[in-house]
């Protein structure tokens, strides 16, 4: 019987870990130590404190579990049925399910992000094996209105051995959302977690196991980007890579890729428009807005970065805002503070850099804008929930990426400026917008280039909604049937009769 979550969290603040944590790499259905000694830390960002040690791989391990990969999916894996696979994922969603305390726990203490959004995180991943699970028999080719002397049909096959590299700030649900439907068209997978969080994908890969998948089809090598990454994106026996992170990692996953040939899907970063028009509901409105910037410290693609607001409705709105951002508490993850740590002491750096540059030229910053020392967390890497009027369009507080709790203010006299505004960077990930007028919102969900567009409530949606970036936020799509079909490769035959 599982330990309950109240036991495990007693534990780990009687011993500073848990017991029972992966060391080591996932391959061919068990636990592997790799061809050397090498071992890593992996930190809770709430203390500061490593709490937990993992192998350090690379391109020995890589090859390991390329190769077990390609055998499952010439054997077991290759040769079971559409149907066979579903119910194989069904019984992965029921590993999870049955371990989610433990695993919500784990992927708190390992990205510090508050535990109530990572036990959110885990009923995510229990919900995309259901739906791929359900998924997995139903990818069906077409058929093709040809002369009678011909018959002409299409198949869907699975593409091959696919990398998963997978990003530090929702290291589950993202591995989740890339294997889940990796699996169900039939592929292998060979997975990177990021070294900040490699612990919970290597949890799910042994719970895999456990549901029966067969030995090799899911493996997952840890270590550092430069050594067991790199190996794995220039792999000759990859025929897919999904990789979710930086624009400028994601470019260098392009050139390795192309040696070979690969097949290349990036969610990269975004600076994310997020519109109020005077006509909002305005209570609605700032409760989206709060969540779309500090959920997960804002270590979220997608979230909603920048705030555009009508001009009429600034003042008041802006000054309700920051009456309510003043309110935030900071604290561990584990004790569900309105806004946790940020993952790593050097990206606590490159937040308060970023901010720090923007006041110097001259973007006033209206609450925030410096570390943080939560007395209930001492140690722990904590930046305050930030407001920055920007002072121009073209400034880098609206171009660049942050990455952090850190919201940036645009003004617009109307929709048509609210609707330029949110065009105005290279970035294309997500928009959305708060108007009564749902005419007005249909006007911006055409007009602003996005990947996704949320009307009234930032983040809707779910697994069943395609999600992906256009221009520098990247290109493919996962989640929902495009997701699968991502795995794919379709045939084309023609008989003659």
């Amino acid at each position: 019987m599982n330990p309950g979550l109240d036991a495990l969290i007693a534990e780990f603040r009687r011993t500073g870990t848990l017991s029972g944590l992966p060391r080591e790499h996932f391959i061919h259905g068990a636990y592997q130590p790799g061809s050397g000694s090498a071992a890593l830390e992996t930190f809770d960002p709430g203390s500061g404190q490593a709490f937990a040690q993992f192998a350090a791989g690379g391109a020995a391990e890589v090859d390991q579990a390329v190769d077990a990969a390609r055998r499952a999916l010439r054997g077991a894996w290759g040769d079971a049925a559409p149907a066979e696979r579903g119910r194989t994922l069904a019984a992965i969603a029921q590993q999870v399910r049955e371990h989610a305390d433990r695993l919500a726990l784990v992927e708190s203490l390992d990205s510090g992000k508050r535990l109530c959004e990572a036990q959110a995180d885990v009923r995510g991943v229990v919900r995309a094996f259901e739906y791929y699970a359900g998924a997995a028999d139903k990818m069906q080719g077409d058929s093709f209105p040809l002369d009678k002397a011909y018959v002409g049909f299409s198949i869907e096959e699975p593409v091959g051995v696919a990398a998963q590299i997978i990003p530090w700030n929702y290291p589950l649900g993202t591995a989740a959302r890339g294997i889940a439907p990796a699996l169900a068209a039939g592929c292998t997978v060979v997975a990177k977690p990021a070294e900040q969080t490699p612990l919970s994908a290597l949890m799910l890969a042994e719970l895999a196991s456990a549901a029966g998948l067969p030995d090799g089809v899911l493996n997952v090598v840890t270590g550092e980007g430069a050594a067991a990454g790199a190996a794995l994106v220039s792999h000759p026996g990859i025929q897919h890579i999904t990789f979710t992170g930086s624009v400028a990692t994601g470019q260098q996953v392009m050139r390795a890729a192309a040696s070979h040939v690969t097949r290349v899907l990036l969610e990269l970063g975004g600076k994310s428009p997020l519109v109020v028009l005077a006509d909002a509901d305005v209570e609605q409105a700032l409760h989206g807005v709060l969540g779309a910037i500090y959920e997960n410290a804002g270590q979220i693609c997608s979230a909603g970065s920048r705030l555009i607001v009508e001009r009429s409705l600034h003042g008041q709105f802006i000054e309700r805002l920051l009456d309510r951002v003043g309110q935030l508490g900071l604290g561990h993850g584990l004790t569900n503070p309105d806004v946790g740590p940020v993952n790593s002491l050097a990206h606590l750096n490159r937040i308060h850099a970023h901010v720090a540059s923007a006041a110097a030229r001259g973007n006033p910053v209206l609450a925030g804008g410096s570390v943080a020392h939560p007395a209930c967390a001492p140690g722990g890497w904590f930046y305050r929930p930030t407001v920055i009027e920007a002072s121009c369009a073209q400034d880098a507080v609206v171009q660049q990426e942050i990455f952090g709790p850190v919201l940036v203010v645009q003004q617009a006299d109307d929709l048509e400026q609210a609707i330029a505004l949110a065009n105005g960077t290279d970035y294309a990930l997500a928009a959305g917008i708060y108007t009564r007028d749902i005419g007005r919102a249909y006007r911006f969900a055409r007009q602003v280039d996005a990947g996704q567009v949320y009307i009234n409530e930032y983040f809707a949606g779910g697994i069943e909604v395609p999600f992906g970036g256009n221009r520098r936020s990247g290109f493919g799509r996962e989640k929902g049937l495009e997701g699968i079909r991502s795995y794919c490769k379709l045939k084309s035959i023609v008989a003659r009769v």
